[in-house]
């Protein structure tokens, strides 16, 4: 049913069978809520943009690693990134196997490396120095490296994965090259795959083929490579109140399954494509509830006091992040007078803004307020700053009813790490 601002929720049928007012009540506030139907969407939409049968979609898991949330994505034929220990834990508990599971870590310890070689999976080493360690762990075992392919993207500069500036990826130059050959010979091991990362959050296909085609120039100077991972960073559009247009999946998947299907046919390769989006999988299915508690103006700025500190959705105040805001009010009715108000969150920072001067409706103690496109890297970056205890999750199913996919912190759990507690 419409609300004071509810128009995106509304046409999307977000909430199912149940209101934001009804899972703040039950589960309370703050509380992430998630659909079951717009998860399994966006797994079909990126399975769609080949048909190539080497082509798969590896699910980034550090956008999102809810256990329930990831059983859908692999029932929905993705397989899996890991980039930790806890992320291997986590996959293999969700029911991804070693062969689901392709492990990409940066600056790690010789024990980490052993541990994923202990569990079967294939490692992504980043540096020539970490292939060397590697190579002490598994000798003549088979090994992918990331490489940097000197183009990269973001929203913002924290996000750039790709490009001299960054900390990512081998220098795919002649003489890096010859020393990757030189180490590999060394361990007597295989190159089996290689990969890269251009960055987060592109909404046009342009630069993400263009690194697509560098990576596979790399392919061709090697024999053994049987996966060929381009990365993640699709894009959604966190504007929709602004209409800002999504990534155009149609015109993306013709140049990339272009790309790869005449590339192969041209080499005769025989082996895996992977892509691996993370945002554009879970962001749209996750939506933030909090309350507000309080309003009051500064000089002339307009404050709206909430629970929704950066202690539950760290985005904005780490990289400007842009967060759609809705406004549920109980019998509450469309509110198309916008008014400039900060809402803010109730971390004891000054950089607790959860949005600037934003253009919303008069909003009001009590009100629900309800952040759009929180499913990714949203509780996956939460902490108990302040000792605030992280928020519960909630899934709505495909029948539309709500299910607690992951309690609410206690404050017990706040002392499960002291030893004299």
């Amino acid at each position: 049913m419409p609300n004071v601002r509810s128009t995106y929720t509304d046409a999307v049928g977000f909430f199912g069978r149940t209101t934001p007012e009804e899972l703040v009540a039950a589960f309370g506030s703050p509380l992430y809520v998630y659909s079951e139907d717009m998860l399994r969407a966006r797994c079909r939409e990126m399975k769609a943009l080949s048909s190539h049968p080497g082509f798969f979609v590896n699910y980034s898991a550090k956008a999102n690693t809810n256990l329930s949330l990831l059983r859908i994505v692999r029932e929905e034929g993705l397989v899996v990134d890991a980039m930790s220990p806890g992320e291997i834990h986590v996959n293999k508990a969700a029911g991804f196997t070693p062969d689901q599971i392709l492990y990409v870590c940066n600056n790690v310890s010789e024990a980490e490396l052993a541990n994923a070689v202990s569990h079967g999976l294939l490692v992504s080493v980043d540096s020539l120095a970490q292939l060397d360690t590697l190579g002490r762990v598994n000798r003549g075992g088979k090994v992918m490296v990331r490489f940097n392919p000197g183009i990269g993207a973001g929203h913002h500069q924290k996000v750039v994965t790709a490009g001299k500036a960054t900390k990512f990826g081998v220098d795919p130059s002649d003489a890096s090259l010859a020393e990757l050959r030189a180490i590999l010979a060394k361990h007597d091991m295989t190159l089996v795959g290689i990969n890269q990362h251009i960055g987060s959050l592109f909404l046009e296909p342009e630069g993400y083929v263009a690194a697509a085609e560098f990576l596979l120039s790399v392919a061709e100077k090697f024999d053994t490579v049987e996966v060929i991972d381009f990365g993640g960073g699709f894009g959604i559009p966190y504007r929709k109140y602004e209409d800002q247009p999504r990534l155009d999946l149609a015109a993306t998947a013709e140049r990339l399954h272009a790309l790869i299907s005449g590339w192969s046919e041209r080499t005769g390769y025989k082996g895996r494509f992977y892509i691996e989006p993370g945002r554009y999988v879970v962001a749209e299915c996750g939506l933030l509830l909090g309350t507000v508690h309080a309003t009051k103006h500064n000089g002339p700025t307009r404050y709206v006091g909430t629970d929704l500190g950066f202690n539950v959705l760290a985005r904005p105040m780490m990289y400007d992040a842009h967060h759609d805001i809705e406004v549920y009010r109980t019998g509450g009715t469309p509110d198309a007078a916008l008014h400039p108000q900060t809402v803010v969150g109730n971390i004891c920072e000054s950089g607790d803004i959860m949005a600037k001067e934003r253009q919303l409706p008069a909003i009001q103690e009590g009100d629900i307020l309800g952040v759009l496109d929180a499913g990714a890297y949203g509780y996956a970056m939460s902490s108990t700053y302040n000792q605030r205890l992280r928020p519960a999750e909630v899934l709505i199913g495909l029948d539309g009813q709500p299910r607690l996919i992951r309690r609410r912190e206690e404050l017990s759990d706040l002392m499960q790490l002291f030893p004299d507690a």
